[in-house]
């Protein structure tokens, strides 16, 4: 059976639009999804981020959530016939507060995966506000139970297959120890690339605010340079199929172009179509 993906819907968030697109409606509000992803027709189950703790959590970043109970990820998973004892590892595209809040749901023989890089960024008050202090300390839990918690090294290994037709990689970008999943499906390469991209219309269709060709948008919120960040989504763009961000649906790619959006999974049937060349025209 090929692997798929299976796209899960932990709930939206309300924040101001220039965190999401360099310099785009500052002070303005906007709502975003906030997205997981499960691995399907593998050995086991692998999920992909879990979501934010609760709705009041947010509110310490000055954003506001609407999660609901169907998007309770025991929910989202049940969906698909999985239960949270059945999933084998979850993997964390990064640590920040809206993608590790429901790790301490999964019993202890689920095994969380990590960019070591990421725990330590985690740790080291850089961008201290989108590190709860609940989440990383469940983290910590997990260090010192026996297989609770697996580190990649991945800055160094290069890439590591986690599972047959899945691997982890280095994203070098939005935080020191991001990391991307790799998945082999059967209609080629799909990244999950969590915030390494926000918003596909703004950062790569039509960017905003660019004027050199096939240049990207960065967003709003990274802890790299700049260099990194155009240089991390120009990456995504030439060596994947589809692409998986957390915040916004996913998109399939044509030539560096993205050609068309997908909406419940991938590989999956486009919902809309874009034109074969959406950056600036020459």
């Amino acid at each position: 059976m090929a692997l798929e993906i299976k796209i899960l819907d932990y709930g939206d968030i309300e924040l101001e639009s220039s965190f999401l697109v360099l310099g785009r409606d500052c002070g303005r509000t906007r709502r975003v999804l906030t997205l997981g992803f499960l691995i399907l027709g593998g050995k086991y189950p692998v999920v992909v981020d879990t979501g934010y703790r609760s709705n009041q959590i947010m509110e310490t970043l000055g954003m506001r959530g609407l999660q609901y109970h169907e998007h309770m990820i025991e929910n989202q998973l049940a969906r698909h016939g999985v239960r949270m004892g059945d999933v084998r590892f979850v993997c964390h595209t990064h640590l920040h507060i809206d993608h590790a809040g429901k790790d301490d749901l999964f019993p202890m023989n689920t095994t969380v995966v990590l960019n070591r890089k990421e725990l330590e960024y985690s740790v080291s008050g850089l961008m201290h506000p989108q590190y709860p202090a609940p989440d990383i300390k469940h983290l910590i839990d997990r260090l010192h139970t026996k297989s609770a918690l697996r580190f990649l090294d991945l800055e160094i290994t290069g890439p590591i297959e986690l599972m047959p037709g899945v691997y982890c990689d280095a994203a070098n970008a939005h935080t020191e120890g991001s990391m991307n999943i790799i998945v082999e499906t059967a209609d080629g390469i799909a990244t999950i690339c969590g915030d390494v991209i926000y918003d596909f219309n703004d950062q790569i269709v039509t960017p905003f605010n660019e004027i050199h060709d096939w240049e990207p948008r960065t967003t709003g919120n990274h802890g790299t340079s700049k260099r990194a960040e155009k240089a991390a989504i120009k990456k995504l763009l030439s060596s994947s199929r589809y692409l998986l961000p957390v915040h916004d649906r996913p998109a399939k790619i044509e030539g560096g172009n993205v050609v068309g959006r997908l909406h419940d999974q991938v590989p999956g049937p486009i919902v809309q179509s874009l034109p074969q060349r959406n950056w600036f025209p020459a």
